[in-house]
């Protein structure tokens, strides 16, 4: 049987940060950013009629404009939709010398903040960046 299966990896979540973004830079000077989102889902409980909420832990990463303009816009708490792609990944345990661990995370093609950016002059942060440098590294904020 020839069956050919189309190529799909494709994830989106909207959640909050559960810490602060951390940028780093990899040898040849590209920003790389990672951070890990709380997504919920809010259920019934059949048994008791109770609403429970079930919350997963991802961990995501950003790369270069992008992933500089997530570690200067983002912070513990910030609320976001993700769109990207699953990746896996293998890396040797430092407390467990031979042992191999493997490692599934959200490579990030688009970050939309879900809440409005402070005006310049406010306690909570700076000026906002020109439209131009947002759609270059392609990270959106939701007008509302």
């Amino acid at each position: 049987m020839n069956v050919r299966l189309p190529e799909q990896n494709q994830v989106l979540l909207t959640g909050n940060l559960t810490k602060d973004p951390e940028v780093r830079y990899t040898q040849k000077g590209t920003a790389m950013c990672r951070f890990r989102m709380g997504v919920n889902r809010r259920y019934k409980d059949t048994a008791t009629g109770e609403w429970k909420d079930d919350t997963t832990f991802v961990n995501i990463v950003v790369w270069r404009e992008a992933a500089e303009s997530c570690g200067k816009r983002l912070k513990k708490g910030s609320p976001v939709h993700v769109e990207g792609r699953l990746r896996s990944y293998e890396y040797e345990d430092k407390n467990a010398p031979g042992a191999k661990r493997s490692m599934l995370e959200v490579e990030a093609r688009r970050v939309q903040i879900l809440e409005k950016s402070s005006p310049a002059g406010s306690p909570a942060g700076g000026a906002e960046e020109p439209a131009a440098a947002e759609a270059a590294a392609d990270i959106e904020e939701v007008p509302f």
